[in-house]
């Protein structure tokens, strides 16, 4: 028996009761699809506009896997309507360009917090309001990697909501730090902060963003379906998971 309107949320029309309080989401329905096969019992909650969702497990945790599109101002329609079904830890598994030397394609990103400018959160909250992972996100998602073997990095993350750099170059931030850019995980944050859930990212790079570290004679330019960059993706798919696992039995061991 399908469910009624009233059952469904408005926008993503996933359940509003039943699901798994933990979630990986990300940005490809495709992508939410290759993650959701790696889970036990895995079947499609819904699959409305961008929005595809499955639940299933994960080594014994019952978790979500849902994708939100491109860019913050759709994804946060997810993020704030999963939170609302009763989801209260989130990982964002991403892709991003790198920005800082040393960080290599395929390469794991795990945001530690985001730069604001994602095209929603500003008509949400004021300018000044941080954008932050949940400390135990982090380290959650430091100890994933490190067991899974997958080369990582810590850092901050620019979450621009354009993806092509238009009259203004992507100079703002050069001698900032920043570690990646990306689309869509400040306005994770953001949510997680203003509703007390638990929130963390980690970023596949798929290429490089800061200007003076792009060798187009090389590489021939941004390429992120290169199978360097697909083995991240497949490190980073048991990264984010794990993750939810570790975290949860955090929880566990605190109640």
């Amino acid at each position: 028996m399908s469910a009624t309107a009233p059952d469904l949320l408005p926008i993503t029309r996933i359940p509003r009761t039943g699901l798994p309080p933990r979630a990986v989401v990300v940005g490809d329905p495709a992508r939410a699809a290759a993650v959701a096969d790696l889970l036990d019992d895995a079947k499609e909650v819904s699959y409305h506009r961008e929005y595809r969702v499955f639940s299933g497990s994960w080594r014994g945790l019952p978790v979500v896997v849902a994708s939100h599109g491109v860019g913050g101002p759709g994804a946060i329609l997810l993020f704030q309507e999963l939170a609302d079904a009763g989801v209260r830890t989130f990982v964002r598994f991403g892709t991003a360009g790198a920005m800082r030397r040393g960080i290599g394609d395929g390469d794991l990103v795990i945001a530690e917090a985001a730069v604001r400018d994602d095209g929603v959160t500003q008509q949400l909250v004021p300018a000044e309001y941080p954008a932050v992972s949940a400390p135990e996100a982090v380290l959650a998602l430091t100890r994933a990697a490190r067991e899974a073997g997958a080369p990582h990095h810590r850092g901050l993350v620019w979450t621009r909501a354009a993806f092509q750099p238009g009259l203004i170059p992507l100079t703002a931030y050069d001698r900032a730090g920043l570690a990646a850019i990306e689309m869509e995980l400040s306005a994770l944050y953001v949510t997680a902060s203003l509703r007390g859930l638990v929130a963390g990212g980690v970023l596949v790079v798929d290429g490089a963003n800061a200007d003076e570290l792009v060798d187009e004679e090389n590489t021939g330019g941004y390429d992120p379906h290169r199978e360097v960059v697909a083995e991240g993706v497949a490190r980073g798919s048991v990264v984010a998971l794990d993750a939810l696992r570790i975290l949860a039995q955090e929880e566990d061991h605190l109640v």
